[in-house]
């Protein structure tokens, strides 16, 4: 059911939907609701640490042991942990560790103005920055993902309006990822020796989270204004849709995406099925176009290979990963097809991708990589 929440709220949903276990903050405007929120969630572990330091380092202590954690400040408090945080940097995370930090433009309840985003920049942590209510929730989420696939804590900023203004949202059901502790002495322990080692580990990550940043469905470039846009030439087909004949809203698989009219919105769609999409080894995101206007693709195959299958309220389940494109009407969903879910991640067959509902799917003849 939907809801009108404070962005502060819809994040401490997100922490809460993600499986977050553990929970070390410092109060200050704007970022002290979150703690309050999150604290009302019986799975979760509370606590106001003396100051924004021990606060981080009790959160790492907590995804070193297998826990997905998170801890809060405004950006005044992240001056006082910036010594944890350049030093975690260096040593990664076990279990997910997300960072919130809340600054405050216009100092309103606040000694100076700072930009979290030179922090994030300095000590090479990956940052994400939601919009609003929505896009809190859906972020929170995404860090830790991003934080155990990329071995790295992930700073979360919110900002004064962002934080204490309302808007919908729609939560979802709990995951639970718990890991096991495993005693690593050269990965954790920073000493000079062991950090000169982790520096190139370090930079190699920071590599990969750029070539990431490239296809995440979050981001996109925005051109306006009269000119000519020149894009760079490709081995692959450019497909044309016209949204309006998806009944305006249409679903992406990863790294489809190339251009499409301003009018057009994007949306970051979520898996109906949380758990399946992760055992399924499958992002939890999907990039959602809506409205009406004209969108290109990048396809590994002709638009004439390409096979159309619509559904009348039904349901479609593909083995492998052949769909490219799906109407925003239908829900996609990874299961299982032998006789648990967990067997058959385990085994790496039996699931399948599942289309319940109305509308379309695009199928290419052959998986992506193998064209």
């Amino acid at each position: 059911m939907k809801q009108l929440i404070l962005g502060n709220e819809a994040v401490a949903r997100g922490l809460y939907e993600a499986g977050c276990n553990f929970v070390s903050s410092y109060p200050g405007t704007p970022s002290t609701e979150i703690t309050e929120c999150i604290a009302t969630y019986k799975e979760v572990y509370a606590e106001w640490a003396p100051n924004e330091k021990v606060a981080m380092e009790a959160a790492f202590g907590a995804s070193l042991a297998g826990r997905r954690s998170f801890c809060g400040m405004k950006h005044v408090g992240l001056n006082v942990a910036a010594d944890p945080l350049f030093t975690i940097s260096y040593t990664g995370v076990n279990a997910g560790l997300v960072i919130g930090v809340a600054d405050d433009a216009g100092m309103h309840s606040s000694q100076n103005e700072q930009d979290s985003r030179h922090y994030a920049r300095a000590s090479k942590i990956p940052m994400l920055e939601p919009s609003d209510s929505a896009e809190a929730i859906a972020f929170a989420k995404l860090a830790y993902q991003i934080s155990e696939q990329f071995d790295t804590p992930v700073l979360l900023k919110m900002c004064t309006r962002v934080s204490h203004s309302q808007s919908v949202v729609e939560p979802g059901e709990r995951v639970e990822a718990l890991k096991e502790y495993v005693k690593d002495i050269p990965k954790y322990v920073m000493m000079p020796g062991n950090a000169k080692k982790r520096h190139p580990i370090v930079e190699e990550r920071m590599q990969k989270l750029a070539e990431y940043a490239e296809t995440c469905a979050f981001n996109r470039a925005e051109y306006t204004g009269d000119g000519i846009l020149v894009l760079e030439p490709t081995y692959k087909h450019l497909l044309l849709i016209d949204v309006a004949q998806w009944n305006g809203s249409i679903v992406l698989d990863d790294g489809l995406f190339l251009a499409c009219e301003s009018k057009l919105k994007h949306k970051a769609v979520m898996r109906s099925n949380l758990s399946s999409a992760a055992l399924g080894n499958e992002g939890l995101f999907n990039l959602g176009i809506q409205g009406n206007g004209i969108l290109a693709l990048e396809c590994h195959c002709p638009r004439e290979e390409l096979i159309e299958v619509v559904l009348q309220n039904d349901v479609l389940k593909v083995d492998g990963n052949f769909a490219i494109a799906w109407s925003g009407t239908l829900d996609f969903t990874v299961e299982r097809s032998g006789k648990s879910l967990i067997g058959s991640a385990a085994s790496g067959e039996g699931l399948v991708n599942v289309y319940r509902g109305t509308g379309k799917v695009w199928l290419a003849p052959v998986q992506r990589g193998l064209a």
